[in-house]
């Protein structure tokens, strides 16, 4: 089982491959480091740029942004109390009283030391986890597909958080501009308008573009940062090899946090947020000196930053096997999976176990990076970042943007059809419209569609065979579980939250 991983490490040891990590690594820890963006932003830019690449380049570039900018998020929530990502909030409860005290640098070593330690935990869970997995859904069938796809649906929308209307309406979304194009059994025009461009359907390079790096780059330009100048002097690093050793104590929190990471990130929905906040309540509890946190206790950092790297390749377990990604970086991941003529799921493992037993070998050696790269010297030039003008990124980050959409195909029809899809995000993104759902609806929504037609013309018509072996209906039963889940736990916990009252 675990021979194709042990045969795909020469490939990645590779030179472009192994130029194409350090690079995504550099270049993750600096788009974590500016507040607003995001490595969902960043790869989803890189994308269109990797067409040329070989698959294992394209994707060492994607899991080394993905390593580098969940620890790059650590730099401003640190010096600045501003999360460089969502992930990096709870960094700030005792990051940046760390800096307050001229710990900074320290308090930085104690995040890339943490992030690499989940990194690393996190891409064993996915070497280990995901080829067992991948061997149980080669025995699926089209009707067992289907159903793994509508699971995979009803997860994002129902345990994104939030409001599950706005995540149904997402999905939708998603599931109509899958179908746009030509019908793949009769050959006719589905919601093409009558737009020759739009017969190959929607690419899904456009759609991830246009959703996730234009808004942010729009509220980039919208509300300037005032980084108040940082300077090394603010940080008073030392080199990491002499702070190490204090670091030693956080073993437990590591070995943790770790876990709380892998296990979040393998839920649909869940991501590094609620890892770093739940990681970060345990250990503090957990604390002899729980008094000491939030203000500037550095297993407080430690605690947060290992799980909010713990979830990064743990996410792609249900991924790469069922087509689910556990976040949305995963869901951006997956379309670049696609433009490379992989397609997630079942039988990615027998077609093209070389590229994804690479792509784990990526996330592993992107995270040890995370230590040579996030050293002294690397902390001191990643915080002065925070001091480029604002429009100028923002401008830099558009030109980027028209660039790699109209190299796609060379014509300008892709570039309004990107910044149309921007324009729908930035909308849904004030109106708090999730927007994983639209992308798993672009993915998932043709592949059920196929499955579904295959298995009802296998059934000759014949509804029943959706449900016809006991696999079908445990996915339906956790479809349904899915759905209502969250409901009933609610009306749950509110009565017994009544009943308690009653009796006070």
């Amino acid at each position: 089982m675990y021979a194709d991983l042990l045969d795909a490490l020469p490939h990645v040891l590779g030179i472009y491959n192994f130029v194409a990590l350090v690079i995504g690594v550099i270049a993750g820890i600096v788009v974590g480091a500016m507040p607003g963006l995001s490595a969902t932003m960043a790869i989803s830019v890189l994308v269109p740029f990797t067409f040329g690449l070989e698959p294992l380049v394209a994707l060492g570039l994607m899991a080394g942004i993905y390593n580098g900018a969940m620890y790059g998020g650590a730099i401003p929530a640190v010096l600045l109390r501003i999360p460089g990502t969502p992930a990096a909030v709870a960094t700030t409860f005792d990051g940046y009283p760390m800096a307050q005290k001229g710990e900074g640098g320290f308090a930085l070593q104690v995040a890339v030391v943490s992030s690499a330690i989940g990194g690393i935990a996190s891409a064993f869970a996915l070497m280990l986890l995901a080829p067992p997995l991948s061997k149980v859904t080669l025995l699926f069938g089209p009707s067992e597909v289907f159903w793994v796809a509508v699971f995979g649906l009803a997860s994002i929308i129902f345990l994104l958080g939030g409001n599950p209307i706005k995540g149904l309406i997402s999905a939708c979304f998603g599931v109509f501009v899958s179908v746009v194009g030509a019908d793949p059994i009769s050959g006719a025009d589905r919601y093409t308008f009558d737009q020759l461009e739009l017969l190959d359907g929607v690419s899904i390079v456009i759609l991830l573009v246009g959703l996730y790096a234009l808004p942010p780059v729009i509220d980039l330009l919208e509300v300037p940062l005032k980084t108040d100048q940082v300077t090394d002097n603010k940080l008073g690093t030392e080199p990491i090899w002499r702070t190490l050793p204090r670091m030693f104590r956080f073993w437990k929190t590591w070995i943790r946090s770790s876990l709380f990471g892998i296990w979040i990130g393998i839920l649909p929905g869940a991501g590094g947020s609620m890892a770093a906040f739940m990681s970060y309540n345990e250990a503090r509890r957990a604390s002899q000196t729980p008094d000491t946190w939030g203000n500037g206790e550095p297993e407080g950092v430690a605690a947060s930053e290992t799980a909010n790297n713990a979830d990064t390749a743990s996410a792609l377990i249900p991924a790469l096997t069922l087509g689910i990604p556990g976040t949305a970086v995963a869901a951006v991941m997956l379309g670049g999976l696609l433009i490379h003529g992989l397609q997630p799921g079942p039988m990615l493992f027998r077609e093209s176990p070389t590229i994804v037993f690479g792509f784990m070998w990526q996330f592993l050696f992107g995270a040890i990076l995370l230590i040579l790269l996030g050293g002294s010297l690397a902390t001191n030039s990643f915080a002065k970042l925070l001091n480029l003008p604002r429009p100028l990124l923002g401008s830099v980050i558009i030109v980027l943007m028209l660039i790699g959409v109209y190299s796609i195909n060379g014509r300008m029809f892709d570039v309004y059809l990107m910044l149309g899809f921007g324009a729908i995000g930035y909308v849904m993104d004030k109106l708090k419209f999730p927007l994983p759902p639209v992308v798993l609806g672009l993915i998932l929504g043709s592949y059920a569609e196929e499955n579904l037609r295959l298995a009802l013309r296998i059934g000759r018509g014949d509804w029943t065979i959706l449900f016809a072996n006991t696999t079908s209906l445990v996915l339906v039963a956790l479809t349904v579980a899915v759905i209502f889940g969250p409901s009933v736990k609610r009306r749950f916990f509110a009565k017994r939250d009544d009943e308690e009252t009653a009796k006070k």
